[in-house]
């Protein structure tokens, strides 16, 4: 009888031990998790959400005081956390780590569009944080999340079985959202815009140096999460046309190279026969290069950029070369396809 008291004894102390394994940065994001669900990428009094700040008590009090209306998916944040709490759970079995995370699937849930799309931020609807938008893949990063707990994928097996069947829902809807928002130029699909308006779903402009454009970097994102999907005749149809496009738009012979002077990023526009790469916007009509300035206007001449813009954003970048060299041949061959 003694020997059975002590085993159980012991197994309760096991079990206790085990719930107390805690992870440090998961620690830290569920006490900055708004009230919603999300988190923020900025804190109320503007500082930038930062993760390696011990958590002091003026720190503490700032992250108290900022609201919902900071909850956002631009700068991966909320699918960064979401993720990272969805690891720290695989890894400790800590109950608290995978119901934060959870919290966080039902708000990317909740901020969807009847449309499919997901806006910037919500429930803040102030200047453009209410279009549907791709630009740093804020979109994207809501879907993938949403499609690894549709599949149980990446260690989000363990989500509850009602998130996964909303989830499995909210993925179809930002697939059919992304089908539409492909820019049509002459009735012939191209790449996306950065934001769209959230009722239209036409492109829209953002920021004053991000104007109605194609988006190239976010593009590629947008593709290779297609190419996630089983390969039906309308998402078939989406790839090729991207990756055409694609082809057909990069700039040959031009390298974009990144510097420091006094400390400062110094942006360069040089000829390299051995490089290829593509602008960051292209004229929704016309497929050339454009650029955005700090006073709204749209230059066609990168050397015209303000010289604060034209160091102070990436214009250009090899975004698509491993998509059209690596990723499209396989996806091709996966699935049986030609590539006609």
């Amino acid at each position: 009888m003694k020997l059975k008291i002590y085993t159980i004894a012991l197994g309760l102390i096991v079990i206790n031990l085990s719930a107390q394994v805690k992870d440090t940065l998961a620690e830290k994001m569920l006490i900055y998790q708004l009230p919603n669900g999300g988190w923020g990428k900025q804190l109320n009094d503007k500082s930038v959400v930062n993760y390696n700040l011990s958590l002091d008590k003026n720190l503490l009090k700032k992250i108290k005081e900022t609201g919902d209306d900071h909850a956002t998916i631009d700068n991966n944040a909320t699918s960064k956390e979401i993720n990272s709490l969805i690891k720290a759970y695989s890894t400790t079995k800590n109950p608290e780590y995978l119901k934060s995370a959870e919290k966080g699937i039902s708000y990317l849930l909740l901020m969807q569009y009847k449309n499919g799309g997901f806006p910037q931020y919500y429930p803040n609807t102030g200047l453009y944080r209410k279009q549907v938008t791709y630009n740093d893949n804020a979109m994207i990063n809501a879907l993938t999340v949403l499609y690894n707990v549709a599949e149980g994928k990446n260690d989000f097996n363990v989500v509850d079985s009602k998130l996964k069947e909303k989830s499995k829902i909210a993925v179809q809807k930002g697939i059919e959202c992304i089908l539409k928002t492909q820019v049509l130029q002459k009735g012939i699909p191209s790449i996306w815009g950065d934001q769209y308006n959230e009722v239209t779903l036409q492109p829209d402009k953002a920021r004053a140096f991000e104007p109605i454009s194609l988006a190239t970097a976010e593009s590629v994102g947008i593709v290779r999460f297609l190419m996630l999907q089983p390969a039906t005749p309308e998402i078939e149809k989406s790839v090729k046309s991207a990756v055409k496009w694609f082809k057909e738009n990069d700039i040959e012979g031009y390298s974009y190279n990144v510097s420091k002077v006094n400390g400062k990023a110094v942006r360069t526009l040089a000829e390299d026969k051995n490089s290829v790469i593509w602008a960051r916007f292209y004229d929704i009509n016309n497929n050339k290069p454009l650029f955005g300035d700090r006073d709204g206007s749209v230059k066609y001449n990168y050397n015209e950029v303000s010289e604060e813009r034209r160091n102070g954003y990436s214009w250009f970048g090899d975004f698509a070369d491993k998509l059209i060299n690596k990723e499209y041949p396989k996806w091709l061959e996966k699935n049986k396809i030609s590539d006609q």
